[in-house]
């Protein structure tokens, strides 16, 4: 039975062609391809690839300056932090979430638009494997070409499971049957349609948007669309800590806020949402508005 995609490049000694992460004594990351007879250069001196050609991962090797570096392998969320970039992409943190809350499985048909610089691409397609569906829709081209790039390089060639298409998700749209769908863009309110048509009953649509008016119309345009449950919406935050002895205190730095993160899931066919039970607070429409709950939640 042969290995899943890119899995031969993440154990073993290290190998030409393999990504390296250097983390010097103060804990700073440099990131480099292994290649036979090059050189690594720092500004504490160089050592010779061929030297951790055929090391075991966590090898420490000493430079010239006779500074030691830890050799490593990237992990994912060091690799798409630091692969070349289009656009911006999708930390870690908020990727972890989508996974997670999008409910992303072995197997699974995912639709994704917003493909950016390939980071949300990656942990998606590892998620799935060689016998999920990764469709990707991605509007400029530029974009597409380097979230190619930084895919490729990350699993040592095409994936089997990802496809790419350039131009708007609305009007290229095709795949039916889709369990997950993705949407990292400026509009997504512009996409619920032809969505709503591709997801399965009981599918999950997760919405990543920057801004809070962004997930107000996103949320209005899910409820009034009316055939997803009712949206659940959030952030996240990472505080990393230091300690040291008993000097054990939250970093005065943290990852805040990225973007939001909202999740919805598909009605059967023909069926209504449930009415909600809560009432919005008095004056949260104003007089302008005329979208979903006009009528201040009266239902009238």
């Amino acid at each position: 039975m042969s290995e899943p995609t890119g899995a031969a490049r993440r154990r073993g000694p290290f190998k030409v062609g393999d990504q390296v992460q250097l983390t010097d004594p103060k804990g700073r990351h440099y990131t480099f391809t292994l290649e036979a007879g090059k050189n690594f250069h720092t500004h504490k001196g160089s050592f010779p690839h061929d030297e951790l050609i055929g090391a075991p991962e966590g090898s420490v090797v000493r430079t010239t300056g006779n500074v030691a570096y830890l050799a490593l392998r990237p992990l994912l969320p060091d690799y798409v932090l630091s692969m070349p970039r289009g656009a911006a992409v999708v930390y870690p943190k908020d990727a972890g979430q989508i996974l997670a809350f999008a409910d992303i499985f072995p197997g699974a048909r995912v639709v994704e638009a917003g493909v950016g610089s390939g980071s949300l691409s990656s942990f998606l397609l590892r998620a799935i494997g060689d016998q999920g569906m990764l469709h990707s829709y991605e509007r400029r081209e530029d974009f597409a070409d380097i979230a190619r790039q930084n895919i490729e390089r990350y699993f040592g060639g095409p994936h089997p499971a990802w496809q790419l298409t350039v131009g708007d998700l609305q009007d290229n749209l095709s795949d039916t049957d889709v369990d997950r769908v993705i949407l990292d863009m400026l509009a997504p309110w512009e996409c619920l349609e032809a969505v709503s048509k591709a997801l399965v009953p009981g599918g999950i649509l997760c919405c990543y948007v920057a801004t809070t008016t962004q997930l107000a119309r996103t949320v209005e345009s899910i409820r009034e669309i009316g055939c997803f449950n009712e949206p659940t919406a959030w952030e996240n935050m990472i505080r990393n800590w230091h300690i040291e002895g008993l000097a054990v205190r939250p970093d005065h730095r943290m990852i805040g806020h990225t973007g939001f993160l909202l999740t919805a899931r598909r009605l059967a066919d023909g069926v209504e949402p449930p009415m909600r039970r809560r009432r919005p607070a008095k004056g949260a429409y104003g007089e302008d508005y005329a979208g979903p709950n006009a009528d201040g939640g009266t239902g009238r």
